[in-house]
């Protein structure tokens, strides 16, 4: 008998879970001391590291490993300047100043994808494809893509670098400039690099857990 067929005992396989905890160090890094990013120091990001991101990301569940999320990284000022007249104008500014600023979007033709990242039940795509079903298939694809930009979020803190997302713009200006075709439609906005600590807010409150968890 091979050592790899030996199977732990129930107790240790749950010893074993517990030992992924977390240290105190990345939880700092993730959540503790992580804020939300106003103002960024004047330093690039690289696109190796935004690669790194959305590929670590990528690895967080999704219904049916739906994965509808799509990302337009606006870095360069052409691109910024084609971004600047659909965002809030309190976001104006740093959005302008900021290294890299993400468009998150969902494909809503996302099944057609379903024959590699649904193998096992390509049928599937059959569901989505329905004219009738077009209006529940871009909520199936904007509720995924939102849990995916969760994960991208995390992913670049444990990076090391720092987010702010962003609800104040226009959603219809964005899809008419950088996705006039219709199959993307904008989410969020998040802002990238590496923060400024000195245009740092204090954080805000948060609600106790007995506030928002129940247990029945």
């Amino acid at each position: 008998m091979n050592v790899s067929d030996i199977q732990p005992t129930l107790a240790q396989a749950i010893e074993l879970k517990k030992m992924r905890a977390i240290d105190e160090r990345a939880l700092r890094t993730l959540f503790l001391e992580a804020r939300t990013a106003n103002g960024f120091l004047d330093a690039p990001v690289s696109r190796e590291l935004l690669e790194r991101a959305v590929e670590i990301a990528e690895l967080g569940p999704t219904s049916a490993n739906s994965l509808p999320v799509r990302y337009v990284f606006v870095q360069s000022p052409e691109a910024k300047q084609r971004l600047n007249p659909a965002v809030g104008a309190t976001n104006q500014e740093k959005t302008m100043k900021a290294p890299a600023t993400a468009i998150v979007a969902a494909d809503v033709k996302f099944y057609e994808n379903f024959a590699r990242t649904f193998p096992t039940r390509p049928e599937m795509a059959d569901r989505f494809r329905a004219p009738e079903q077009a209006e529940a298939t871009k909520g199936f694809a904007r509720d995924n893509a939102l849990l995916q930009m969760g994960y991208f979020i995390l992913a670049a803190r444990a990076l090391g670098l720092d987010c702010g997302p962003m609800g104040g713009f226009d959603r219809a200006k964005v899809d008419a400039e950088f996705f006039p075709d219709g199959r993307l439609i904008s989410l969020f906005l998040i802002n990238i690099g590496y923060l400024d600590d000195s245009k740092g807010f204090p954080r805000l409150p948060r609600l106790e857990p007995a506030e928002i968890a129940s247990f029945i």
